[in-house]
């Protein structure tokens, strides 16, 4: 599992994000909490793009080989985006947004 294709088309979409809110970060554009929720988000929304081509390409093929796979893939690469998005979303807004709310009101 996450080999190959699946692993690259991780790396690529986490990468693209993480870059974009590192500059944010350096312009001044977002606070230091907030980075570090974003790279949760990342790092989970990468994961599930790699399971969710992974997933989707074997469902897809057992379904309707050859088309199947391709639309499997792009079918679960978006769907895992989203459901890994989530998922981080709420874990780093659970593990950081709570530890700055606590740091703001001492």
């Amino acid at each position: 599992m996450f080999r190959g294709g699946s692993l690259w088309a991780g790396v690529v979409s986490g990468g693209v994000s993480q870059l974009q809110d590192t500059r944010a970060l350096a312009n001044g554009h977002m606070k230091k909490s907030e980075f570090a929720a974003n790279t949760a988000t990342n790092v989970t929304g990468a994961v599930g793009v790699m399971a969710g081509i992974e997933y989707g390409a074997m469902l897809g093929t057992s379904l309707l080989p050859g088309i199947g796979t391709v639309a499997g893939t792009i079918i679960g690469g978006m769907i895992g985006n989203q459901v890994g998005r989530v998922v981080g979303s709420q874990a780093s807004g659970i593990m950081f947004q709570n530890r700055t709310a606590n740091k703001e009101e001492q």
